[in-house]
Order: structure tokens, then sequence, then C-alpha cells
């Protein structure tokens, strides 16, 4: 009996020591999968609040220009004497003798096609026009938009790492002057000195436009160059200006921090705690207003543009308030605003990769 019970009693022990089948690994849990979680609500909250934008500013783009107390149709006319048949055959042609409401609905779901109606002075589709004149308004802001970036990086952390010498003085003085300067003053004023020429300075440079028009190969690089030259720097003394004192000010808030300190006790030289420490930090805020001006690079200038006669952005939503032409500045407007947008919502999704204190 002991010896067919002892085989039962082991076979039991090996029961109970196996126990059950190991279940399935739990899901992901700790700050890593919270840290996850938190972002992607981040993210969505963003996304929603860029959407609610888009539509607060397809609205506002519609109601915003019919304000201007100005007649399109009469202005199209060009001041020659027209019947009231004629008129009310503009009006009816261009759907302005539609209700509000109705003029309304039409507007906003066209332009969520992409379909912001016929230009009344160019009689062309409106975003043929936009097309057309948005590569001038690229080429002119965004290599502005290049230089004085970096222009400005570079000059607000040297005046800040040297805070109080000569070359800080001389750097901040001439960037507050610069930021407070009206940049289509700034235009005007260098085309008096150096397209027109002033005293011993000779005019050197074109007045306005894009080409000469009678270039062709390199010739015609060098000669769309030369045009933008002043339009160029105008854009870079402003720009750079505004870079330069959000970089400065980021740096000197940095310059005290216990890391620093720790840093160059552990022997490391000033160059390189500037420029691995210091710098990459004070980058949050100057990283933020770069996506706010990358947005303007497609909204333009329109003042400058309007001043150097540059065939861009700028200069056609100018064109289109001369008349009012409602479809023409209406879809401008909703390009700006949606560059804009667009833009800030980008640097917010990027923005917590820099600073995991953000959107956690």
């Amino acid at each position: 009996m002991t010896a067919d019970s002892t085989p039962a009693l082991v076979k039991q022990a090996d029961a109970d020591t196996d126990g059950p089948a190991p279940a399935a690994p739990p899901a992901a849990r700790g700050p890593r999968a919270r840290n996850t979680k938190a972002y992607l609500k981040y993210v969505a909250a963003k996304i929603v609040g860029a959407a609610v934008s888009l539509f607060a500013v397809l609205v506002t783009s519609f109601f915003l220009f019919r304000l201007i107390p100005s007649d399109p149709v009469k202005q199209m006319t060009g001041g020659r004497p027209v019947s009231a048949e004629q008129l009310e055959s503009l009006r009816r042609q261009f759907g302005l003798d539609q209700p509000m409401w109705q003029q309304f609905t039409s507007y906003v779901g066209d332009a969520l096609t992409g379909d912001f109606g016929t230009s009344f002075q160019f009689h062309a589709p409106v975003m043929d026009k936009i097309t057309e004149a948005l590569p001038a308004t690229l080429l002119l802001t965004g290599t502005a938009y290049v230089l004085y970036s970096a222009l400005g990086i570079w000059l607000g952390t040297r005046t800040a790492w040297r805070n109080g010498s000569k070359s800080d003085r001389f750097n901040t003085a001439l960037a507050l002057t610069l930021y407070s300067v009206p940049s289509f003053w700034l235009g005007l004023l260098l085309i008096i000195v150096f397209s027109v020429g002033v005293g011993p300075i000779p005019g050197m440079f074109p007045t306005g436009g894009l080409e000469s028009g009678n270039e062709s190969g390199f010739a015609y690089v060098l000669d769309v160059a030369h045009h933008m030259v002043l339009p160029v720097i105008t854009l870079v003394a402003v720009g750079y200006a505004q870079t330069l004192l959000v970089m400065r000010s980021s740096l000197l808030d940095e310059m005290g921090s216990d890391y620093l300190t720790t840093a160059r006790a552990k022997g490391l030289r000033d160059d390189t705690v500037r420029r691995r420490h210091a710098v990459p930090n004070a980058m949050l805020p100057t990283f933020t207003l770069m996506f706010v001006n990358l947005g303007h690079v497609v909204a333009g200038q329109i003042l400058v543009e309007t001043v150097f006669s540059w065939p861009g952005l700028g200069g056609l939503f100018y064109q289109g308030l001369s008349v009012p032409d409602l479809p023409l500045v209406q879809g401008l407007f909703f390009v700006f605003a949606t560059a804009v947008i667009l833009a800030n919502t980008l640097a917010d999704l990027l923005y917590p990769l820099l600073d995991p204190r953000v959107g956690r």
C-alpha cells in the first residue's frame, strides 16, 4: 500500500508546486504610459483648438470685409456712367443680390472645398491668383526668414553672454530701434537712399518689382537677386531685431541657473557651457517665435510688398482691398490665418519634445 500511495503523494506535491498556468503579462503602466496618454490628449486638444480657430477665421473673413463702406460693383466700373440695370446685372453675376445668410452659407460650403469664388477685378478663380502669387512671396519672405533667424539667434547669444559690454549695449540699442521702426517707412527710406540716390550715394537698386523683364538664364537669376536686395534688407532688419531681443532675454534668464554653475565646476570650458547647456535651454522661447514667423512667411508682408511693388500675396491683398474684391481678400485672409494657425499648432506639438514638462 505504501508503494502504491507514494506516487500519488508525489503527483499531488508536483501539482501543488506547478500551480495554475501563467497569466498574460499586464498592460504597460507607470510614468511612461501616463506620459504617452497625457501627450496624446495634449495633441488632440491642440488639433481641436486649431480646427475651431480655422472655422472662426472662416466666419470672420466673410463678415469683416463687408464692413468696408464701399460698393464693389461701382468700384469695378471705374467711375464710368453705368445704368441701374447694368449694376443689377453685375450684382446678380457675382451673387451680391442674394440675402446675406445665403451668401454666407454658399461661401462656407465652397471654402471648405477650397473654392473661394471668382475675383471681381481679375475675373479668375481666387485660388488660381493665390497660386500664381505664392512663389514670389515664398522667395522673398523665405529668404529673409532664414537670414534674420540665423542672425538674430547668433547675435542674441553673443550679446547675452557678454552682458553689459559695449557690443551688448550697441546691438541691443540697434535692435530696439529697428524693432520700433515701421517696416514700410524703412522700405521707403531705403528706396530714397539706394534707388533714387542721395548726395554722393548713387541709385544702385531698382525701386521695385521682381524682374526687369528682358533677362534669361543665369542673368535672370542675378536680375531677380538684384531686385530682392532692398526688400530683403527691410524684412531682415525688423525680423532679426525681434529674434535677437527674445534670444538675449531667454539666455540671460538661464545664465544664473545652478546647472551652469555645476557644468563650470566640472571643468568645462565657457564656450562649451554656452553651446551645449545654456543655448539649447534658452532656445525654447525663440523656437516658438520662429514658428510664429514661419506662418508669416506664407502671409507675406503686405506693406513691404506694396512699397516695393513685389508681385506676391501681400501686394495682391492690397489690390483686393482697393476695390474691395471680396472673394479675393476673403480667400487671402483665410490663407494667411491658416498658415499662422498651422505653424503655431506645429510648434505646440513639437514643444513637448524639447521640454518634457509641457504636455505631461
